[in-house]
């Protein structure tokens, strides 16, 4: 597998998705997956407010939010995060949000990218970074994806002695967006795109965007948790 990132210039608030990728990416292999940082996602969709209203926002973007030493830490689109996702870094001065829906993002960027390159095998990936417990550094997370199957799953087969495999499944989006994030760094670098090429994955027209979700009441972590509140609908 080899990961390209792409260094840009800066993408503008609003601006066409699809043009700016096309402008940097003249040509993509068939069978490509494109990773695309989920700033850019919520910029073209104009996600951004004033820092002012930071809190009030993490309240309204959340599931739920736990107040910590080091901010808040929510739940959102089934994903445990920090702030509900906002973000400060590389947004000159304003605050961006995630993007509204980022399964839906990817499938249509998918559709459109498609076409314009003439291809029929095309992955997207959304990706933002995540702190892991107890683990310094952040590492890459799939908001959302289009084009192949998120999850692999050993369950009923064997291992290399025979032993049938009862919980091992892998996955795949969200190591796919690790590996892009790692090339794409976190800082100055100007590099929100990255072709990903050779990736062990399974092409698909069709995505469960649920496959990868765990509720809250089966989770590994849930005694964690046993004092949250979920936000009343």
């Amino acid at each position: 597998m080899k990961v390209s990132a792409i260094k840009t210039r800066l993408f503008k608030e609003r601006e066409a998705l699809e043009r700016f990728i096309a402008q940097h990416i003249p040509k993509l292999k068939n069978g490509s997956i494109l990773a695309v940082t989920s700033k850019i996602i919520a910029l073209s969709e104009g996600r951004t407010a004033n820092g002012k209203d930071e809190a009030k926002l993490i309240r309204i973007e959340s599931d739920w939010v736990m107040p910590t030493r080091y901010g808040s830490l929510t739940l959102k689109d089934g994903l445990l995060m920090w702030n509900a996702g906002i973000d400060e870094s590389n947004a000159k001065g304003k605050i961006v949000l995630l993007p509204k829906d980022s399964f839906t993002a990817a499938t249509k960027l998918r559709s459109a990218l498609k076409k314009y390159y003439h291809i029929k095998k095309l992955g997207i990936v959304i990706t933002d970074s995540r702190i892991m417990p107890l683990r310094a550094g952040v590492v890459g997370v799939a908001l959302g994806y289009a084009g192949f199957k998120g999850l692999r799953d050993y369950r009923g087969k064997k291992d290399l002695f025979g032993r049938k495999l009862k919980f091992t499944q892998t996955d795949v989006a969200d190591s796919l967006a690790t590996a892009a994030t790692l090339a794409m760094g976190e800082g100055s670098e100007r590099r929100p795109l990255a072709i990903i090429t050779d990736a062990p994955v399974a092409f698909s027209g069709k995505i469960n965007k649920n496959e990868l979700r765990i509720s809250l009441e089966d989770d590994m972590y849930r005694p964690l948790f046993k004092t949250t509140k979920r936000k009343k609908k």
